[in-house]
């Protein structure tokens, strides 16, 4: 592997990983779905353990009851070897999340995703994700207006590249 290649692998690994954050925040479901290998699998701490797809099932469940979230990716280090590569990409996390009570609460969380990648017909993808939370933050939230619809953010009319569109990936 040259180090053109290996640069560019990384950068479409870099990208894999803004488009699972995006996937969540816009509440993509058919976007998660093409971000793992058939076999992946994803450790979400004490909230899921188990094979990618129903990690997938278990976000389509959950999301609905967080009416904002945003996912920051910060520092991203990766090791590519072939078509296989691995990383660590420190986020932050945020959600909108139901006090139990009928408000809400700020859910602000240090994560660090710990990813193995393959590259499978020509595309990088999450092989297997261990999530590591290394700081929890809650906080009672004001009232925030109506619940935004992901699904008819600006971003999917403004931005014209398919690679803002929702849904597929392929």
């Amino acid at each position: 592997m040259t180090p053109l290649d290996t640069l560019i692998a990384k950068e479409e690994i870099r990208e894999l990983a803004q488009l699972y954050a995006r996937g969540v925040d816009r509440q993509d479901i058919a976007l998660l779905r093409t971000l793992y290998t058939p076999d992946g699998w994803d450790a979400h701490g004490d909230h899921f353990d188990g094979p990618a797809q129903e990690y997938v099932d278990f976000l389509a469940a959950s999301l609905p009851y967080m009416p904002i979230g945003a996912h920051l990716i910060c520092n991203h280090l990766i090791s590519v070897t072939g078509d296989t590569a691995e990383g660590e990409a420190y986020s932050l996390a945020w959600h909108l999340v139901p006090d139990g009570a009928g408000g809400h609460k700020h859910d602000l969380r240090t994560v660090r995703y710990v990813d193995s990648y393959r590259k499978e017909d020509g595309r990088w993808l999450f092989a297997r994700r261990d999530v590591c939370f290394d700081l929890k933050l809650i906080l009672p939230a004001e009232d925030h207006g109506p619940k935004a619809d992901p699904a008819a953010d600006v971003s999917y009319t403004a931005l014209l590249s398919t690679l803002f569109s929702r849904g597929v990936r392929s």
